[in-house]
């Protein structure tokens, strides 16, 4: 069995003083920006002490915006994952948290045998549909239905369910709250925009699924000095195919590749930009449901945004906001007619303005962080 990390990376999980709140999570890294950045961020404003207990990764820090880190090992892969939910289970208990919020599935198994007096669990995308990918169409129901089940069970044994979008709701119940994937002020001057070439922004995650065919196709209907930058980095092994692709269409000069960045880098490269990609491709019930960071992220520098049409909540964050273009996704020519669309200096700076004012009001993460606190003052009664 693999043993913790030894170092000033792991905490250990039989300290004297145990946290407030232990974030607890299967694969989600040290920094993750929903766990560390957002939520126990403000739970440590609050006067809670937390601590994130995750994957073990080299070099990752002892603290993260007022969130202790501590690091376990595990081996990789879903196989890895199944077998560490006892050793999980085992180091949460240890830990002797106040409170256990468990950020997957079989966190929050780990989390519900570890016994904590309070147990959160927090939904982040539609797991019923997880495994539709790897299954044969005629087995997807059932494997649907005990998905559902599980989450439902569980969901009966938690203190409280915290969702990432309004969609994720139903097999949780009536308690299940909302706090959703809102971004905080990065406090960099939004873009002005002006005449020239264009810059694409695609930030976060990327795959086929995600669209980067339709986007490589998209980039060579546009004019020939539009640039495309990705923020991010891939997540179904296809970046090979992606460089290949895009040699092959003669636009391997016109991208850029920067890797995944910190939230002040990639807030500074995005006022830099013109428009933000979301380019989720049907089929997926989870980018039906999809709230994802990188739309509030373009949001708040400024970037009106090409989104998908069928997905449901981005659609209607981005009708109610008037911050940019609904399109069919699957089609490059109708993604190239945007950015055609977007060509105009004074329809992107009408729309990026329109965005940021909707993440400074309706949209804002200082109102979901107020209602996370107020959950937890409600179960531990406020600061120990």
């Amino acid at each position: 069995m693999p043993r913790d990390l030894p170092g000033p990376t792991t905490a250990p999980a039989t300290a004297a003083a145990g946290p407030d709140i232990l974030m607890l999570s299967a694969a989600h890294p040290p920094d993750d920006v929903r766990i560390v950045r957002r939520e126990g961020a403000a739970l440590a404003a609050a006067g809670f002490r937390v601590r994130h207990l995750c994957p073990a990764r080299p070099g990752m820090p002892a603290a993260c915006e007022g969130v202790e880190i501590a690091g376990y090992s595990r081996a990789p892969g879903w196989r890895g994952r199944i077998a560490a939910i006892p050793r999980l289970a085992r180091l949460a208990r240890e830990a002797g948290a106040r409170a256990i919020h468990a950020h997957e599935p079989d966190a929050w198994l780990a989390g519900w045998l570890a016994r904590p007096p309070r147990l959160i669990l927090d939904v982040h995308e539609h797991y019923p549909s997880r495994l539709d990918a790897r299954l044969p169409r005629l087995l997807r129901p059932f494997a649907r239905g005990a998905i559902w089940l599980f989450c439902r069970m569980l969901a009966a044994r938690a203190d409280a369910v915290v969702l990432a979008k309004d969609g994720l709701g139903s097999p949780f119940g009536r308690g299940s709250i909302a706090v959703r994937n809102y971004a905080p002020d990065p406090g960099v001057p939004p873009r002005r925009h002006g005449p020239g070439p264009l810059r694409l922004l695609h930030v976060g995650a990327l795959s086929r699924a995600r669209g980067w065919p339709q986007m490589l196709e998209a980039l060579r209907l546009c004019p020939p000095d539009t640039e495309l930058v990705i923020a991010g980095r891939f997540t179904d092994g296809s970046e090979g195919a992606f460089l290949a692709r895009a040699a092959e269409l003669g636009l391997t000069g016109r991208i850029q590749l920067a890797g995944w960045l910190a939230p002040a880098e990639l807030a500074r490269l995005a006022a830099g930009c013109d428009v933000n990609l979301i380019l989720f491709q049907p089929g997926v019930e989870n980018h039906r449901l999809a709230l994802p960071h990188k739309l509030a992220d373009g949001m708040w520098a400024g970037l009106p945004v090409i989104a998908p049409a069928f997905a449901e909540e981005v659609a209607a964050m981005v009708a109610s906001s008037g911050a940019g273009l609904l399109v069919d996704v699957t089609r490059p020519e109708a993604i190239a007619q945007a950015v055609h669309r977007l060509a105009d200096p004074g329809l992107r700076q009408r729309l990026g303005d329109a965005a940021r004012a909707a993440v400074q009001t309706r949209y804002s993460w200082a109102g979901e962080a107020e209602r996370l606190v107020a959950l937890y003052r409600g179960l531990l009664g406020g600061r120990r």
